[in-house]
């Protein structure tokens, strides 16, 4: 083997790490698993707190159903660690073919140069070699000769040592990369198992639910009548501010010019929160823990047929008595209580309002001022044993327009 070819070979080992970076590497799949480990932990907290309080509730339903979806998100980053280890592995095993057959040749090479030198070892046979030579300038070739000859011997010995030690590096690495393997494979059958205990667990609490359909009925439109009158309070708070700033722009119009210009920076500072609201589109922390429940838009209820809730935010199911903090600046424009849903805080923000209901204590009152991630309340515990949040973000407009909060909130 040459010089240039050894080198090569090296260097395509020490590339080996760097070619399995692509696509996903073992750090991300590894960071996914831990994130998803971490979302199961709180997840748990809350279907222990919730079945704890009563069992067979649409809260422990809602609960189960988040915990499958994570659950199969594990063994999903388990597989792909696998999948990574599979192609390290069979990499791996290329290069030990292709070390082992360098080795051979090296070898096979070392053993004709020992047989040719130990023809030629003979020194009457050498100096006879030499002597011979034709003129000064041969003799001198075929002394050069002789030392290179002993020099690539040396160095085609060097070849073999290194390569072998490549080769057993490579052994051992690769044998670290399958115990690896094995234990991920481990990981796997338990997660499938708790995945197919979750499930069983879920069908049971559906049934359970369904023989209590004259209940849950009720409950609905307890739900429902509440979050009307809360969804029609919103907007009617929202149509009187458009109106009110229209008038007070038709009266600005009519007023002195300093009084014209204070209306005037005062609708400049809106736009301004405005755009600045607009600009942390998808950056916006998350009021609070836990997991989304009920998402935006028309959803079927989880186990009576035919029943449907149009939701115009998000709820999101949390540990018992959990904080929440407002999302942005703002100013708080209303602060009241609205039946099952608890209390209700509303904040402004320029042209957006952001609703926060389900609340059981509220630290903040009308005409405050806060901050992003300030507190605002905690979140009651109903009779299910189930912190909830409903978070809805409006745009003023023509009308009020409800927004997915999804589409603001940070992933």
């Amino acid at each position: 083997m040459s010089a240039g070819k050894f080198l090569l070979l090296v260097l395509i080992v020490l590339a080996l790490p760097a070619i399995a970076q692509k696509g996903k590497s073992k750090s991300q799949l590894q960071k996914e698993k831990q994130q998803n480990l971490e979302k199961i932990k709180e997840t748990e907290r809350i279907l222990n707190e919730t079945s704890q309080q009563k069992k067979n509730s649409l809260g422990e339903l809602s609960a189960l159903n988040q915990r499958i979806t994570q659950q199969e998100d594990l063994i999903t980053s388990i597989k792909g660690e696998i999948g990574l280890l599979d192609r390290d592995i069979n990499e791996d095993n290329d290069m030990i073919d292709a070390l082992e057959k360098d080795v051979d040749d090296l070898k096979k090479e070392y053993a004709r140069m020992v047989f040719s030198a130990q023809k030629a070892n003979n020194k009457i046979d050498q100096l006879t070699f030499i002597f011979s030579s034709k003129s000064f300038d041969q003799l001198a070739m075929r002394l050069k000769y002789m030392q290179q000859y002993g020099k690539t011997r040396h160095a085609q010995a060097e070849a073999i040592e290194r390569t072998e030690r490549i080769l057993t590096g490579q052994i051992h690495q690769t044998e670290t990369v399958k115990k690896a393997k094995n234990m991920l494979l481990g990981d796997q059958v338990k997660e499938n198992h708790n995945l197919a205990t979750l499930k069983t667990k879920q069908k049971d609490v559906v049934k359970s639910l369904q023989k209590e359909e004259r209940r849950l009925h009720d409950d609905i439109e307890d739900t429902k009548k509440a979050v009307a009158d809360l969804d029609r309070m919103i907007e009617d708070i929202i149509r009187e501010e458009i109106a009110r700033a229209e008038r007070e722009a038709r009266e600005a119009k009519a007023k002195s010019a300093a009084e014209a210009a204070k209306f005037a920076k005062a609708a400049e500072s809106t736009v301004a929160l405005s755009a600045s609201f607009e600009e942390n589109r998808h950056k916006f922390a998350w009021p609070t823990s836990g997991f989304v429940s009920s998402k935006f838009g028309l959803q079927a209820h989880p186990t009576l047929k035919g029943v449907k809730i149009d939701n115009k935010g998000i709820n999101i199911q949390t540990p018992q008595h959990e904080k929440v903090k407002v999302i942005f600046d703002g100013e708080v424009k209303m602060v009241g209580a609205m039946g099952v849903i608890g209390n209700y805080v509303m904040i402004t923000h320029g042209g957006y309002y952001s609703v926060y209901a389900g609340l059981k204590e509220v630290y903040v009152k009308r005409g405050d001022k806060v901050d992003a991630n300030q507190d605002l309340g905690q979140l009651m515990v109903n009779g299910d044993g189930v912190s909830e949040l409903r978070f809805q973000i409006y745009k003023i407009g023509k009308e009020p327009t409800p927004l997915d909060p999804q589409q603001w909130l940070r992933n």
